[in-house]
């Protein structure tokens, strides 16, 4: 079991997704816990690495967990993600491993992994996604 934690972000019907370097497939930013984190420290540090703002712990709430097989990995391997939604300041913006942002609505979801298609679902039956 792959244990991940995602931001969920949506504004206007769209969810932030991002791509990194050199792959086709979007996801929720965000990542895996070092030793020692808690889970929005590990959120906070993954964000603010890859897409340049910083999350504001106080404001954050979980949102849910999903799970699925996991993206690119041998049949069996599956992937646990712990989403929260939180307000952020700064400027959203690639950093490290990400090569783009962007804003993705329902009709995206071929586009994003099996887990995020989850995620996708929920949204829109919350009719948070158009």
């Amino acid at each position: 079991m792959i244990d991940k934690l995602a931001w969920i972000r949506v504004a206007n019907g769209r969810i932030l997704g991002a791509r990194s370097k050199g792959k086709d497939t979007y996801y929720l930013p965000g990542g895996k816990r070092e030793p020692g984190e808690t889970d929005i420290e590990a959120l906070s540090r993954e964000v603010e690495e890859e897409l340049s703002v910083r999350i504001k712990p106080e404001t954050a709430s979980l949102f849910g967990t999903f799970e699925a097989q996991a993206h690119g990995k041998p049949e069996g391997v599956r992937v646990r993600m712990t989403c929260y939604l939180a307000e952020f300041d700064g400027e959203l913006r690639p950093a490290s491993e990400i090569e783009e942002l962007v804003w993705l609505t329902y009709q995206d979801r071929e586009r994003v992994s099996l887990v995020s298609q989850i995620i996708f679902d929920k949204l829109h039956e919350m009719k948070w996604l158009s």
